[in-house]
């Protein structure tokens, strides 16, 4: 099946019909990973009743045109739903659905202004929002690492090579390194012309978006006008942005929002993360297609959603989630986070703090603040958004801030439980109050457990290296230490902790996302 886009670019798409004369629903995945690996899903929709179709976006594998990530998906989305309602076989009412960039393709179709050109219902899992909130976090630090990735194996390119970065750093262990890093491609040995225009993109908070692109998804979110599920997973790096969507869809009464967060990472329930109960395992197609019924036949309303408590198999409704979490406040030696070293330490880039290890040096000049709390003397469940505030000084009026919380079990193993990069510009030597979103926690932590709290100047490589100087981090070719004071009496973390004197009210996950 082809479809002609608004400029003439045909855009190859694969399709597969219920038994039956129909006419049918429509699911439409758009997709930059080859809508030929969609086969066996396309038919899992159908053997439920739907249409489904699976189209490559423009430039990408079967279709023509050039490929420019997150440039033309809302106008070609535009175009495929109008020709999809226009088929024989369709009753006109059509689910937006993809995962990554498309979840970003099935949003940016659903967030037009036009009835006739959107869809009915929309189905976003671990969305991918956009350009900005793709490469940087809300402070304007540079997701360096997971970018380099992507776009050496998809950008500017017809096909995909997964294994591009992989290979590249097995040649060149230091391939990050290398500065400036504008000059990645050169050093893959493509070209790779929109690697520059993806850090031109600036994102400031949620309403941020590509430039000549208007706001992004979550900016935009507010005048979502039909029933969105958004689907993520609490090791998913863009659980933020799934949280954020989810909270700020139909904010003018207008969409149903529906919520589905569980233990996994980005590939969903492909990769559970080491708390996955056995409660956790979910069949997700069944869920997607119970909420597209749902939302087609109109029987959803407000905003609802369930999330799994990881360490419980437990699935809680995440409205209560909303409302019930009480921070704790862990300060100073007082309440619990004992300071080992680092109250003055050195951030150097030349030497950076790795993203990819967890120990910490215990001798030598300190180059990260390390606190520690005492074993925890019960269980903690934690639900909602953490938080660092930190008062501290650079000698260099550019400096990012990487927070990081481990836990230490019994026996002396660490495990990430999150980690959050601001970045502050302000005069050398000031005192300044820096607030560090660690994103949404939705876990129980065990009794015995310790928590250990790294304030560092860098997170390399899963960001880019601040230079020290005031220079673009991609176009910086010289680097400077930064001497750093943290006051740990003026400094605290924020944990959203459940109250356990009051009960959870347990949810079925289908159930919670269809009423």
């Amino acid at each position: 099946m082809f479809l002609v886009a608004g400029d003439g670019a045909i855009l190859a798409a694969d399709y597969c019909l219920p038994e039956g004369p129909g006419p049918f629903p429509c699911v439409l995945i758009r997709t930059p990973y080859d809508r030929r690996s969609h086969a066996a899903e396309l038919r899992a929709w159908a053997r439920r009743g739907f249409a489904a179709v699976a189209q490559d976006v423009r430039g990408r594998h079967g279709s023509g045109g050039r490929w420019h990530p997150y440039l033309n998906e809302a106008e070609d989305g535009a175009t495929t739903v109008r020709v999809l309602r226009r088929q024989p076989w369709s009753d006109g009412t059509i689910v937006a659905c993809g995962a990554s960039y498309a979840a970003h393709c099935a949003l940016a179709t659903a967030l037009q202004d036009d009835p006739a050109v959107r869809p009915d219902a929309v189905i976003a899992a671990v969305p991918a929002l956009g350009l900005a909130e793709t490469a940087r976090e809300p402070s304007g630090a540079e997701r360096l690492l997971a970018r380099a990735g992507w776009w050496a194996a998809h950008g500017d390119r017809a096909d995909s090579d997964p294994s591009a970065l992989r290979r590249a750093l097995a040649a060149d262990p230091g391939l990050l390194d290398h500065l400036p890093l504008l000059d990645l491609p050169r050093r893959l040995g493509r070209p790779m012309p929109s690697w520059e225009r993806l850090w031109a993109a600036e994102r400031s908070g949620d309403p941020a978006g590509t430039p000549g692109t208007g706001p992004g998804a979550v900016g935009r979110a507010g005048s979502g006008a039909i029933p969105l599920l958004a689907i993520g997973g609490s090791h998913d790096p863009f659980v933020p942005d799934t949280v954020s969507l989810w909270r700020a869809w139909g904010r003018h009464g207008l969409g149903a929002a529906r919520l589905l967060l569980g233990p996994w990472g980005h590939a969903l329930t492909a990769s559970p993360g080491p708390g996955a109960g056995e409660g956790h395992r979910l069949a997700l197609g069944s869920l997607y297609a119970r909420f597209a019924q749902a939302a087609l036949n109109g029987t959803l309303t407000g905003r609802r959603g369930a999330v799994a408590l990881e360490g419980t198999g437990q699935w809680v409704a995440a409205q209560e989630m909303e409302r019930l979490p009480k921070p704790v406040r862990m300060d100073g030696e007082g309440t619990g986070l004992r300071v080992l070293r680092g109250t003055e330490f050195v951030a150097d880039p030349e030497r950076p703090v790795r993203s990819d290890r967890l120990d910490v040096p215990a001798d030598g000049r300190p180059d990260r603040f390390v606190a520690l709390s005492e074993p925890l003397p019960d269980p903690l469940d934690l639900a909602g958004d953490a938080e660092a505030r930190i008062l501290a000084t650079a000698d260099t009026p550019s400096a990012d801030w990487a927070v990081r919380l481990v836990v230490l079990t019994s026996r002396d193993t660490a495990e990430p439980l999150a980690t959050g990069v601001a970045r502050t510009r302000a005069p050398a030597g000031a005192h300044v109050v820096i607030s560090v979103p660690l994103g949404p926690m939705f876990r129980r932590l065990p009794a015995g457990v310790r928590l250990r709290l790294e304030i560092a100047g860098h997170h390399f490589p899963a960001h880019a290296r601040n230079p020290h100087t005031g220079h673009d981090p991609l176009r910086a070719t010289f680097l400077r230490a930064s001497r750093r004071t943290v006051v740990p009496d003026a400094s605290h973390l924020s944990l959203p902790a459940l109250d356990r004197t009051v009960a959870l009210r347990p949810v079925d996950p289908a159930e919670e996302i269809t009423r």
